[in-house]
C-alpha cells in the first residue's frame, strides 16, 4: 500500500509540472506577456504573437513525449512497467 501511494504522489507531481508548464507558456507567455515578448522577432514574427498561435501546442507536444518518458521511468522505479 504504501508503494501505491509514493507511486501516486510521484505521478502527480508530474501532471502538476506540466500542467504548470503549459499553463505558463500559453496563459503567460500568449496573453500576459505578450507585449514584451513582441519585441522579440522569431523567423520575421513577434514572438508574443508565435507564443500565443503555435509556441503552446509545441509545448504541448513536448510535454508529451517528456511525460511519457518520465512516466516509463516511474512504472520502472515501482516495478508496475507494460510488458
Amino acid at each position: 500500500m504504501e508503494n501505491n501511494s509514493s507511486y501516486w504522489q510521484e505521478n502527480l507531481r508530474l501532471i502538476f509540472i506540466c500542467l504548470a508548464i503549459w499553463f505558463v507558456v500559453s496563459f503567460g507567455f500568449g496573453l500576459l506577456l505578450v507585449e514584451p515578448l513582441n519585441a522579440i522577432r522569431l523567423g520575421g514574427y513577434k514572438l508574443g504573437f508565435w507564443f500565443a498561435q503555435q509556441g503552446s501546442i509545441y509545448t504541448f507536444l513536448a510535454l508529451i513525449f517528456w511525460y511519457t518518458k518520465k512516466m516509463n521511468e516511474l512504472d520502472k522505479k515501482y516495478n508496475v512497467e507494460e510488458e
